[in-house]
Formats: structure tokens, C-alpha cells, sequence
């Protein structure tokens, strides 16, 4: 009996730290259960897809088949940078029509499967014909946020998007806290990160691996975030942007296109050098910019910096400018600051500068926002005052390049070549003046030559559960042994600790 306790006790410590997922900075509820559409039913053929260049290093996307079709994809964006983009898409059969928020920063296509306050409409799974329930409990949490449902299948099309329909795994969303937001006009999300992000394992294939895999296209798709009052534009309700699947569409995009690499394909993982407010370099070790991990994330509102990142930067504006004495409320996004109507606060703020490791590892490039782009107008007040939030923040898992910073730019997820692209954004201007600048190359020398801040990701901790689990066994069989043969005398008593939760612990 006792053999079959310690050996039950063992089992279950190194199952619950084999499953244990706490290096996600945006943790994750999960539960059992898997569906993989990519082995259900009989897929359409590849098609092939030429790749030409434009001899600036740059690959664009011709498909002879007329599956890409990038000039149909633009301006199929809606919403804004508070509330999220989202794109119209048609769910099962007959189709149904839900707006469903793009986010590079997760991997489910969840859909709400039930009525809640905050929504118009949802997928009703009843009415589609061709809908398959796998049965099997998903449930994903955010850093705000969370929902539960069920795993299933179904085809999907997209008005403005690539020809054809494919059939995706969909997480039929039947419970929710936090999740969806009043004055939101979205049912959905669309992640577009890697399989490692997927719910409840990577085994469920995402929402564009499925579609490149099943029209054919590119493994690349780009993106187009235009700011509320950000664009060129002189339309009174002017295109909130454009998501690209198969490649860039140059119309969007002035100059070049400049790469870093994907350090890391579960989130799209970069690499930040260093960060420069007005032209004051923080200097930090750039380690300190990658603490966590340091990714490009459309579903984030804000630029998030590690704490110490933040309080560098904050008391650097603070001690260049005229702002001195700003509440502190403003900074911890706790409170606005207004000004007269008609007056704006840009001319209190320096800009912010990102440099990225580029592709020639030995060099970099800068990406700056002006401060039209993280100062963000919130609301009037009795037609008087207009109020300003502060488009940053601090996180305890990482640094998030999110909406304030992706306004500025076009950004392409080359998926192929594992590297991002980043260029200005043809919508990110008020009237004559860029809100958005990208420079280089610059030299990496004064920089480590890893910054990323590497850590240990899912497949390392299974390898080191299994062996913490033999390793255990082991140390219970002798224990087992001490109990069973004769004791021997021993001076004193003695106690044996158990410090194998300081391992579970340190692991991050």
C-alpha cells in the first residue's frame, strides 16, 4: 500500500508539472481533449504559386489561378484601435455572417455559439448543415478576458478575402467573462499565431495554416491598421485597414519593406535591441527589452514594456519635456489629461524609436512613432475639453509592440522566410504630416549578440517533466526500500525536505 501511495503521489507531481503551462505570458485555461481538422475529410490539391521579386528583396505573390487576389483584400478591415479590427467572414452552411477580430497573438478561431448582451448576433451551430461537433471542452484565458466552448468543424469563406471555402477547426464559444466588451461589433477571433498557441494542444491546426494548406497560397500574410482619425483620407468614414492573406499589397505601404527575424514561431517572437525616447537612448542591457519574450501582437491595444522598461521611458519623457508634473494617473492609464478643445498636447511629447534586429544579424533598423500614435483621443468633455490617454503600459510577461505602434506601419508576417516585414503605413498621416518615420541600416556591435531572452518553451518541459518523472521514481524506490529493510539507529531526528517545488516555481 504504501508502494502504490508514493508511487500515485509521484505520477501526479509530474503530470502537474508536465502540463503546467506557466511560460505563456497570457495564461492559458486548458482543458483535455483534441480535434485536428487537418485529418478530416478530403482536402483540395495544393496549388502552385509563383513567386516573383521586385529586386528590393521582397517577395510578392502572383497566382495565375486567380486564388490571390490582393487588390479585393483591401480595405476589408473595420474597427479601431480601442475596439479591435475585425473582418467579415461566412460560417458554415448556409453561411453565416460574423465580424471576428484579427489577433497575430493567439491561434484559436473561436466564434460565439450562444447570445450574450454585448453582441447583435452569433453562429448558430443548429442551422449549419455541415457542422460536425468534436465534442471535446476548449476554453482560452487572456490577460483580460476569457471564454469557454466547444471544439468542432466547418467551412468558411471570406467576401474579401482569398477564393474558395476551407474547412477550419472553430471553437464554438458557449460561455464568457470579460471577453466580449459593450459598444464592441465583433462575434469573434481570428488567431493567427502558430500551432504552439493552440487550444487545447498544438495538434488543432490553425485558422491560416489550414488555408494555405488548402488554396494554396503563400505561407505570408500582411497587415494594415489605420488608426480612428489617423488617415490620409478625406472620407468621413475612412477604411480601417486591410489584412493581406498570400503576400503585401505595395498600394498600402510607402518605401521599403525592412525585416527582422521570428525568433521564435509560437508568438511572433522578435528581437528588440534597444529603445530611444526623443533621441535619449535608455541604455539598458537589451536583454532587459526582451524580458519574457518580445512580440508583435494585433489583438494588444497598447505598447507594453517590461516594468523597468516602462519607468525608464516614463521618467525620460517626463525629464525632456514640459510635462514635469503630469499626475501620475496619467502614466498608470488610471486617468486622462484634457486640454481646451481645439488645442493638442503633441508638442509636450518626444517621439518613440524600436530598433529591431534586421535580418544581417550584425545590423538593426529604428521603427518611430510620433506621439499622435500613443497619446490617443479618448472622449470630449462638455464640448470643451478634449481628453488624451497614454498608449502604454507596463507587463509582468513581456514587451507587445500592439496597435499603438502597428498603426504606424504596414507589417508583413512572412511566415515562409521566418522573419517580420515593417513599413509605412500609407494611412498613418494627419493631412501632410507622417506619424510614423523607419530608418537604417544601423550597426548591432554595441549590442549582445543574443537579446532575446530565450526560455524554455513547451517541448523542453515535457522532455524535462518526463525526466523529473524517472528521476522521481527512482528516488521513491529507494525510499521505499529504507522503509521496508531493517532501520538502523540514527542520532537526532532528521527531516527530508522537498525542494522540488522550488523547480516548479523558478520555471517561467
Amino acid at each position: 500500500m504504501i508502494f502504490i501511495s508514493l508511487s500515485a503521489w509521484a505520477f501526479t507531481f509530474s503530470f502537474f508539472f508536465g502540463v503546467s503551462k506557466c511560460y505563456f505570458s497570457i495564461p492559458l485555461k486548458i482543458y483535455p481533449g483534441q480535434y485536428n481538422v487537418s485529418a478530416d475529410g478530403d482536402l483540395p490539391p495544393l496549388r502552385l504559386v509563383a513567386l516573383k521579386s521586385d529586386g528590393n528583396d521582397l517577395s510578392l505573390a502572383s497566382d495565375p489561378t486567380g486564388t490571390v487576389n490582393f487588390l479585393d483584400m483591401v480595405s476589408n478591415l473595420q474597427g479601431d484601435s480601442g475596439r479591435g479590427y475585425y473582418i467579415e467572414m461566412s460560417i458554415g452552411t448556409p453561411g453565416q455572417k460574423l465580424n471576428i477580430l484579427v489577433d497575430t497573438g493567439s491561434s484559436n478561431f473561436a466564434v460565439a455559439a450562444a447570445p450574450h448582451p454585448f453582441i447583435t448576433h452569433y453562429f448558430n451551430t443548429k442551422l449549419s448543415s455541415t457542422y460536425r461537433s468534436s465534442g471535446r471542452p476548449v476554453g482560452v484565458r487572456y490577460t483580460q478576458g476569457n471564454w469557454e466552448g466547444e471544439l468542432g468543424i466547418d467551412v468558411v469563406s471570406i467576401p474579401k478575402g482569398p477564393d474558395g471555402t476551407i474547412i477550419i477547426n472553430i471553437a464554438a464559444i458557449l460561455s464568457s467573462d470579460g471577453f466580449f466588451l459593450p459598444g464592441i461589433n465583433w462575434q469573434g477571433i481570428l488567431g493567427l499565431a502558430y500551432p504552439t498557441l493552440s487550444r487545447p494542444d498544438s495538434s488543432v491546426e490553425p485558422f491560416f495554416n489550414s488555408v494555405v494548406k488548402q488554396l494554396g497560397i503563400p505561407d505570408m500574410f500582411s497587415l494594415q491598421m489605420c488608426g480612428a482619425g489617423l488617415s490620409a483620407s478625406s472620407a468621413a468614414d475612412p477604411p480601417a485597414g486591410s489584412l493581406i492573406m498570400g503576400g503585401v499589397e505595395p498600394t498600402l505601404y510607402r518605401g521599403s519593406l525592412w525585416y527582422t527575424p521570428i525568433v521564435e514561431e509560437w508568438y511572433y517572437q522578435v528581437e528588440v535591441l534597444k529603445l530611444e525616447v526623443g533621441d535619449q537612448n535608455l541604455n539598458l542591457d537589451c536583454r532587459e527589452y526582451n524580458t519574457d519574450k518580445a512580440i508583435v501582437d494585433s489583438g494588444t491595444t497598447l505598447l507594453r514594456l517590461p516594468v523597468n522598461v516602462f519607468n525608464a521611458v516614463v521618467e525620460a519623457i517626463t525629464s525632456s519635456s514640459l510635462i514635469q508634473e503630469f499626475s501620475s494617473g496619467f502614466w498608470d492609464g488610471t486617468k486622462l489629461a484634457c486640454w481646451m478643445k481645439g488645442e493638442t498636447p503633441w508638442k509636450f511629447f518626444p517621439k518613440l524609436s524600436i530598433y529591431l534586429r534586421a535580418t544581417n544579424t550584425s545590423q538593426s533598423f529604428r521603427i518611430t512613432i510620433l506621439p499622435q500614435l500613443y497619446v490617443q483621443p479618448i472622449t470630449d468633455v462638455d464640448g470643451t475639453l478634449s481628453c488624451f490617454r497614454f498608449g502604454l503600459s507596463s507587463s509582468a510577461n513581456g514587451l507587445v509592440i500592439g496597435a499603438t505602434v502597428m498603426e504606424g506601419f504596414y507589417v508583413a508576417f512572412d511566415r515562409a522566410q521566418k522573419r517580420l516585414g515593417f513599413a509605412l503605413s500609407s494611412c498613418a498621416g494627419q493631412g501632410s504630416t507622417a506619424l510614423s518615420e523607419i530608418a537604417g541600416p544601423f550597426p548591432a556591435a554595441d549590442v549582445a549578440a543574443d537579446c532575446s531572452g530565450r526560455l524554455l518553451k513547451e517541448p523542453i518541459l515535457w522532455v524535462i517533466s518526463y525526466a523529473l518523472m524517472a528521476v522521481c521514481t527512482v528516488i521513491l524506490i529507494g525510499l521505499l526500500l529504507a522503509l521496508l529493510l531493517p532501520c538502523r539507529c540514527r542520532g537526532g531526528s532528521e527531516e527530508i525536505t522537498d525542494e522540488s517545488s522550488l523547480v516548479r516555481h523558478r520555471i517561467k
